[in-house]
């Protein structure tokens, strides 16, 4: 699976995973092409894995969060406006944009945005026009309050 192909299926989902089983599909295991049942650091396909995985986290129209059960989880543009309307469902934190950040002195650090600040004015304005169900309707079954 190349970059492109992975944004399509996240595009077409609206909300995929990274690498956490739930109640939406696993990036890891559809670049994968099967069922990863250890870590995915130890598969075959670990680097393309690591490359698309990646290349996602860096896309301009994905959002990474930890939106299902405070896992990584890609969001695809498309399903912002609902996210937003739906916020009051799902943890703060669980919103905040997550990235990572490679410091001069060559350290990994994780960094956050927290929520709405990673939205911007168009999105919130499209937010504005959708109602609380409908929202949680286009984030699907998994997003739906029990």
């Amino acid at each position: 699976m190349t970059p492109k192909q992975a944004l399509v299926f996240v595009k077409k989902h609206g909300v995929v995973l990274a690498s956490a089983k739930g109640p939406v599909p696993r990036m890891t295991e559809i670049i994968a092409g099967e069922t990863i049942k250890a870590s995915w650091w130890a598969h075959a396909k670990s680097r393309q894995i690591y490359a698309v995985l990646r290349s996602l986290e860096n896309d301009p129209d994905i959002l990474v969060c930890r939106l299902v059960g405070g896992k990584v989880s890609f969001v695809h543009r498309r399903l912002w406006p609902a996210l937003i309307r739906a916020a009051k469902n799902f943890p703060a934190e669980h919103l905040a944009q997550q990235h990572d950040e490679h410091t001069k002195a060559g350290h990994h650090v994780g960094r956050s945005v927290k929520f709405p600040k990673w939205a911007d004015k168009k999105t919130l304005a499209q937010a504005r026009d959708l109602s609380e169900q409908d929202a949680l309707a286009m984030l699907g079954a998994w997003a739906s309050p029990r």
